[in-house]
């Protein structure tokens, strides 16, 4: 049993060939060089950290499943720049939108995931497993994720000037941090309110230590 728990599933598996196959695709003559780096960095960082981290502690499938979903989306928006993934440019002529839209579900995402991530590791690493605390700290934790992002973008902003306009997405919109933040706040809430049941069976079938 224990030397079973030690190979991967045909999930993780999948969810890894997925995304490095996406990441392949994503280096390959992409809109904006600069831009690519700034977007895939999460996702090249999943392909080597999750691998290296499997035998110390190994995410329930669902969390695996929704962490490569995740990387796939910024490995696409990585490669066509956010403002013109062309799936959001269809949607914008075909449904008379205002803008390409698949930037805010990227921010959708960017609490979708984490919520999950996030309440799977305080339910394995702190005292606060079953507590009435779990789902509202890993809410906590998405928007100031989130918050810190806008960070991280104000700061690219200011570094690299017209540089950073590709990776910013506004597209003009002058609210455009407050939607990014409200959205993956949101996801996080939608995440939770949709799969805790799910999550707390999961965690129950792993060893007592998370392993």
């Amino acid at each position: 049993m224990h030397a079973d728990r030690q190979r991967p599933s045909p999930t993780e598996i999948a969810c890894w060939i997925a995304v490095a196959t996406t990441c392949l695709w994503s280096t390959i003559d992409p809109h904006d060089r600069l831009t690519w780096w700034l977007e895939a960095l999460p996702s090249v960082a999943v392909l080597v950290l999750l691998p290296a981290l499997f035998a110390r502690f190994r995410f329930t499938p669902l969390a695996t499943v929704l962490i490569a979903a995740h990387a796939i989306v910024l490995l696409v928006g990585a490669h066509y720049t956010y403002a013109e993934v062309p799936l959001g440019n269809w949607a914008r002529d075909t449904f008379d939108l205002s803008r390409n839209h698949y930037d805010r579900f990227g921010h959708v995402m960017q609490g979708f995931t984490p919520a999950i991530v996030a309440r799977e590791v305080l339910a394995r690493r702190s005292p606060l497993h079953g507590s009435r605390w779990l789902p509202f700290l890993a809410i906590c934790f998405c928007l100031a994720f989130s918050a810190f992002y806008e960070l991280i973008e104000w700061w690219v902003a200011i570094s690299t000037g017209d540089d950073a306009v590709a990776f910013l997405a506004t597209q003009g919109d002058v609210w455009d941090t407050q939607w990014d933040m409200f959205l993956a706040l949101a996801g996080a809430c939608l995440s939770i309110a949709l799969f805790s049941r799910l999550h707390d069976r999961q965690l129950a079938q792993l060893a007592p230590r998370g392993a």
